[in-house]
Order: C-alpha cells, then structure tokens, then sequence
C-alpha cells in the first residue's frame, strides 16, 4: 500500500476513485495527526444531506452522531484505533434535514513503517433498512413472547407467567422482609355449569369472570392469572394478611353482584367462587411450595364448608 492508503498496484489511482464513488457505500479518509478528514466519497451528500466539504474534522463526524449513540460510538471507535485495531459501528448520523440515518462504520487502521499510525480509512454503509427489518423482527419476538405468557381465552397472564411471577415475587420479598400474599380462587360448581350450558357459553362465563377479578383486584403491583381450568391465583406483594383479605372479599362481591345465572349450582341461582388467601413474609424456615400448597388447602376448605365463602387460616 502506498502512503496516501492506495494499493501499491500500479493502477491509476482515477480508477479507484471512480470505482469508489461508483459503489453506494461511502469511502473516507481520516489523517491520524491531524484528526483532519483527507477524502469523502461525494456519496455522502445523497445520504445525509452534507456537502463534501463541510467534512473536515473528526469532530464534525462526531457532532453529527445522535446524542443517544454519540460517547458510546466516539469512545469505542477512539479506543480501538489507538490500539490499532480495525472495527466497525453502528449508530444513527444526523441529516441536514434534521433526521437520522442508520449508518455503520467500517475501520481499518493505516500503519507507518514504524507501526504507529497514520489514518484512518473506512467505507460508511447506510443500514436503515436492516435496522428497520431488525425492529420489525424484535417486535414479533416480543409479541410471541407476550402470546406465549398469555391465556388465549381470558387475556389474563398462564400458569407459565404465574410462575415466573410468583418466583420473582417471593424472592423479592424475602430479600427485603416484606410481606407476600397469595389468593387461590376457583369457581363453585364450574363442571355442572358448563353441562347445563355447553362449553361455549362457559368459555363466556370464564372471559366475563375473569374481566371481574381482573377489575376487582387492581392496584399496586397486584399480578392476576388463570392458574388453570375454572381457577385463578391473584399474586399481591407487599400486602399483609388483613388487606389480602380485604381485596379477595371485592373479588367475591364483584361475582355476587354480576348475578351470573347458574341454574345448576347446588347453593343458589347464580354463580359463586371460593376463595383461599395466604399471607406470610417470606423466609428460608418456609419455602414457596409449602406456602402455596397451604393456599391451596385453604381453597379446598373453602369449597368443603359449602363454597361462596373466603378461608384465611386452618
């Protein structure tokens, strides 16, 4: 390679150039002493809007970089080169119209004889439409995931979801000795109810349900999920045991008062749930299991002393 950066080939050094200015990436040259720009491809000018020769130093290069990218990119790229290292970056350069262009950076660091450096010399690549596709394609991701934690019928988080969050919830708890509540719910006689309806109008009483609880138990950081079939766990950190049971008692009356017609259930003329609540401040002497297994058996006392009822101990 010659000094000025060309290959030492012989060509005339017009043909690179017009092979250069030819390509849509954008060549460059950047002195190393000086921090002066020695060479843009005219290219530059269709992309971001700045003629050739309001390039002149690394800090217009710079300045020209979105404030969100410019010290990561600046340091980056400075490091890397007074290490001799070639690189590449991706950031976002400002057009003169005011917008932003995604653009990478291609590095390749120019020694002198003595190995220290001399220039800088590198192609820019306008990436806009790749980083558009990579959004677009982050975004589905994100929605599958969002699809993959959710109950297709009732829109409430799943058991998986639940997991997740009854996990993070009882270690964060315990790191910080607060308290954690818990509320098993499930609706009385949901089996004779869908026989005496059908399967479709019981998918509707589950979604009608559900937006009931859904309602009844905001607040805070207050997480709701269908746990599975005709159940549904309500997740309350940082709730103590009497305020626990004060929000399982609105969920019961949000059910009361809808009235939900249940010509089968064997208590009444409409639908009711139980209702099994947990309290407790988490620490190693109890683990998430047995504390949600004793929810459980709360739930199931609910339904043994004759359902439509709330049980907090025993």
């Amino acid at each position: 390679m010659t000094e000025d950066g060309n290959p030492s080939t012989g060509v005339d050094p017009a043909v690179y150039k017009t092979l250069l200015e030819s390509t849509r990436a954008i060549p460059w040259k950047i002195d190393w002493g000086t921090k002066a720009f020695a060479y843009i491809g005219p290219q530059i000018e269709a992309l971001l809007g700045w003629t050739q020769d309001s390039w002149a130093s690394v800090q217009d290069w710079a300045e020209r970089i979105h404030p969100d990218d410019r010290e990561r990119v600046v340091q980056f790229c400075v490091a890397q080169s007074q290490a001799g290292v070639d690189h590449e970056a991706d950031y976002r350069a400002l057009t003169a119209a005011g917008d932003y262009v995604w653009i990478r950076d291609v590095v390749h660091v120019v020694r002198d004889a003595d190995g220290s450096v001399e220039a800088l010399v590198g192609f820019m690549f306008d990436i806009s439409e790749r980083k558009r596709t990579e959004e677009q394609l982050l975004g589905l991701q994100a929605e599958l995931q969002d699809l993959s934690f959710k109950d297709a019928l009732t829109g409430l988080a799943n058991r998986r979801r639940f997991d997740q969050v009854i996990e993070r919830e009882w270690a964060e708890a315990g790191s910080g000795a607060r308290p954690l509540s818990l509320v098993m719910i499930d609706i009385d006689y949901f089996k004779q109810y869908n026989d005496h309806y059908g399967h479709l109008r019981g998918d509707a009483c589950l979604k009608q349900v559900a937006d009931l609880l859904f309602g009844a138990a905001q607040g805070g950081r207050n997480f709701l999920a269908r746990f599975g079939g005709e159940e549904f766990a309500l997740v309350l950190p940082e709730t103590k045991a009497e305020a626990a049971r004060k929000i399982a008692t609105r969920c019961r009356d949000a059910i009361s008062r809808a009235r939900i017609v249940h010509a089968a259930s064997a208590i009444g003329d409409c639908l009711t749930i139980s209702l099994g609540v947990g309290s407790c401040v988490p620490d190693d002497a109890q683990g998430l299991m047995p504390f949600m297994e004793c929810v459980d058996r709360r739930l199931y006392l609910a339904k043994q002393q004759g359902r439509d009822r709330i049980v907090t101990d025993g």
